[in-house]
């Protein structure tokens, strides 16, 4: 460590070989080196850290686990990382309120360790073992919204400290409240440009009892499709419903190692209340899905039997990554109305086979998200950013979002105004109030 300017009540690490660790994100996206690292263990830590940017007008980025994919973390001139990693205490676990309070710091996984000890866990799935202050700056969601919601459905309360000091609690740890405007959700999602948030207290839920899991394949997209859409429409009672194309079903076997059939397929959890409902339930996918042509249903009772599938699903990037040595990828993540989500897929094939790129998509169905990953190379980045334009303006075209979990970062404020009209402004006007100087994660979401 090193005290890299004079007057700075606390270390800044400068080391070029520890700043370059910090010059990407997972895509591969390239940023700046940031001027240094900070390293926070708790609110103290932030205060500090805050109050000196404040005084002497330093931009500051805000970071956990750094799993962010659109550019949040990277920085674009001097500005300083503020690494929360290190504050990672669980700080109270309540079964009895089914609620723990944590830094953070704390990642899902460590949460969702000592959670399972009272029979609960912490349900926001995003993938990767992401710290929840970062899921909660970014409003995560994932595998599991379709029956428990993202970060904003599970983070009835927070701690945060704003660019002028001031240190505030918003949100109370109850299942509802009505009192005064929503500034808990304010804060949830906006990337760590209206605040930093140094402690949350989020929601805990039974682990069920009985459990399956389903890998389910299709002829065609639009089979798979309408098969999830009619399982929603029955309340059959999925806490998973994800899609996958029939080119991410062929890098799952060549990286797993298995022999799955290489066309469009369902990979679907369902929670019950008895071995009998469950049983029910599974009978009723089945049914729904042979109607839709089904010509392979795999069924995972046991937890070694659906670790495994869902493995296969968890993966995906990793697969779709070393089918693709040498690239970098671009990773879209619109959210479209149930009855445009065959059109969405259909539209990113068509194109990604017009414009020559070697695309697979997937998502998490149950809630409209559509995924599609693009590698490329620097000759082929401008061909893949057109293919996401296009992507974009069709989920705009047909009432859908730009982003449905990863959010706007560096890369796609261009479609804000195209999605939101004159809220932008108004957003504008929310940062700059709470940020006047722009010194928190600048030039994220809004060019303020």
């Amino acid at each position: 460590m090193t005290t890299a300017f004079d007057g700075t009540p606390f270390d800044i690490d400068t080391r070029p070989a520890v700043l370059d660790q910090f010059t990407a994100d997972e895509t591969g996206r390239l940023g700046r080196r940031p001027r240094g690292i900070a390293y926070a263990t708790g609110l103290d830590d932030v205060l500090a850290v805050v109050g000196w940017a404040r005084d002497t007008r330093t931009p500051l980025i805000a970071r956990g686990a750094g799993t962010s994919l659109e550019g949040h973390l990277l920085a674009r001139g001097d500005e300083l990382i503020l690494d929360l990693s290190q504050a990672n205490s669980i700080l109270d676990l309540a079964p009895a309120d089914f609620t723990a309070t944590v830094q953070p710091g704390v990642t899902r996984t460590r949460l969702n360790a000592a959670a399972a000890e009272f029979g609960l866990q912490f349900t926001v799935d995003p993938g990767a073992d992401a710290s929840l202050g970062g899921m909660a700056a970014t409003n995560a969601s994932g595998t599991t919204s379709v029956r428990y919601g993202g970060m904003r459905a599970n983070v009835p309360a927070l701690q945060a400290v704003f660019a002028d000091g001031r240190v505030a609690r918003l949100g109370r740890a109850v299942r509802k409240s009505s009192s005064g405007y929503d500034l808990k959700d304010l804060v949830i999602g906006s990337a760590g440009t209206l605040a930093v948030i140094t402690e949350l207290t989020v929601r805990l839920h039974p682990i069920p009892e009985w459990l399956r899991s389903l890998r389910i394949s299709f002829p065609t997209v639009r089979e798979a499709v309408a098969a999830a859409v009619e399982l929603l429409g029955l309340a059959v009672p999925v806490s998973r419903l994800e899609f996958v194309d029939a080119a991410s079903m062929a890098a799952v076997n060549v990286f797993r190692g298995s022999r799955y059939a290489e066309s469009p397929a369902l990979f679907i959890d369902l929670e019950a209340a008895s071995s009998a409902a469950a049983d029910a339930d599974e009978r009723e996918i089945q049914r729904v899905c042979r109607a839709y042509h089904a010509h392979g249903i795999d069924v995972a009772r046991t937890h070694t039997e659906r670790h495994t599938l869902w493995e296969d699903r968890h993966q995906l990037f990793f697969a779709l990554k070393a089918r693709s040595p040498g690239h970098r990828f671009l990773v879209t993540d619109t959210a479209v109305p149930y009855s445009r989500i065959a059109d969405a897929v259909g539209t990113a094939t068509r194109l990604g086979a017009e414009l020559g790129l070697d695309i697979s998509v997937a998502g998490h169905i149950g809630d409209g998200n559509v995924h599609v990953v693009v590698p490329y190379i620097e000759t082929t980045l401008p061909t893949a950013l057109r293919f996401s334009d296009e992507v974009v303006r069709h989920a705009l075209a047909v009432g859908g979002t730009a982003s449905g979990e990863h959010g706007i970062g560096l890369t796609k404020k261009k479609y804000l105004r195209a999605e939101h009209g004159p809220a932008v402004d108004i957003m504008t006007t929310v940062k700059q109030a709470l940020d006047p100087y722009g010194l928190l994660n600048p030039g994220k979401i809004l060019d303020a």
